[in-house]
């Protein structure tokens, strides 16, 4: 670790971190296998114990359970024995709390957060490891994210710097790119009298008998309606009102502000995406950001057998791209020997031909 903070800084030593791949290769290292069940939890505790003394100028709060829960106060305590001002300190405090908001509400994946890693730095940088369990297939996911000076990422529009998981057929998510004018759509919302908003929520559940009718294209709608209809989502038939009513007393800027108000949870984003998209004509994202997904297997199975035929034909590819770059030849048979290293072929070698 000192070397590592010695070569890239505390702020570039954290931008390694937060970047999904680097941090399961640094697992690797470590001596995980890439799925292992401790890839994150376990790693992100002896990252802990080797920055534990402060030296250098990086530490990490947080973990499983009870430990995320004392995230905040950790984080004033590290930030002072840091001597980061309150500023600082209270935006870090700020960032844990969104981050583990966004992944639990904004985002709405089937992964349930039980682990958050707080990473933070004397020069004012952060980053944020957490991760996900979906109980219906025991796979979990990791959420990587940045901040702090120099970074201009927010919240709410594409804030992660990547997510590892598997990828999922259909996930509700306010914070894509394509999302935006939901996002209005959903402050707006915010901002009107819970009567009102109730009204319109009557309206969206007194028009259809059932949730099937806005999946299929909108097949049980009559021809005029089916242009509005959504994919399927167990929608909620209440909403939190006290939330809404918190929500109209703010009076929210943006949808960044809708989140931070306590009590906005999955239920009430949901309902209220249901409102803008039905009622508003402006849909949230279906498409699952997840950046990376295991496309070739485990060597013992896990989560399912190597297909050897599709992992020899992808590394054919790769080869092949690889001669036919724009790269001097020196640089091309540098990679073919990398390729072959990480990947050692039955016939020969893939640098033939």
């Amino acid at each position: 670790m000192g070397l590592m903070v010695e070569e890239y800084g505390p702020s570039g030593t954290l931008e390694r971190i937060s970047d999904p791949f680097w941090f399961q290769c640094l697992s690797c290292v470590l001596g995980f296998d890439w799925h292992s069940s401790g890839t994150t939890t376990v790693t992100t505790a002896a990252l802990s114990q080797a920055l534990s003394n402060g030296e250098y100028g990086l530490a990490v709060v947080g973990g499983k359970g009870r430990h995320s829960r004392r995230v905040p106060d950790s984080i004033r305590e590290v930030g002072e024995r840091m001597s980061l001002g309150d500023r600082s300190i209270e935006g870090m405090v700020y960032a844990s709390r969104m981050t583990a908001k966004v992944d639990s509400a904004a985002l709405q994946d089937g992964y349930m957060l039980y682990h958050h890693a707080f990473f933070l730095s004397e020069d004012g940088s952060w980053a944020v490891v957490q991760q996900g369990m979906n109980d219906g297939n025991g796979y979990a996911r990791r959420y990587h994210w940045r901040g702090g000076p120099g970074v201009s990422r927010g919240f709410v529009d594409s804030p992660h710097e990547g997510i590892l998981g598997e990828r999922e057929p259909r996930v509700l998510d306010t914070t894509a790119g394509e999302a935006a004018e939901a996002r209005g759509a959903i402050r707006d919302l915010a901002c009107e009298r819970p009567e009102r908003v109730a009204r319109l929520f009557s309206r969206v559940y007194g028009s259809q008998t059932t949730l099937l009718e806005w999946t299929d294209g909108g097949e049980g709608l009559p021809p005029k309606r089916r242009r509005t209809a959504s994919p399927s989502l167990s929608m909620p038939r209440t909403i939190n009102w006290e939330a809404a009513r918190r929500l109209y007393d703010v009076q929210p800027r943006d949808y960044e502000e809708v989140l931070a108000v306590r009590g906005v949870g999955p239920s009430t984003i949901r309902a209220l995406s249901l409102v803008a998209d039905l009622v508003y004509g402006a849909p949230v994202s279906w498409r699952d950001p997840v950046r990376y997904s295991f496309a070739v297997g485990g060597k013992d199975g896990v989560p399912y057998p190597v297909d050897r035929r599709t992992m020899d034909r992808t590394v054919e590819v790769i080869a092949e791209g690889i001669r036919e770059a724009e790269a001097g030849r020196r640089e091309k048979m540098e990679a073919i020997k990398r390729l072959e290293g990480l990947v050692p072929m039955d016939n020969g070698g893939v640098a033939s031909g």
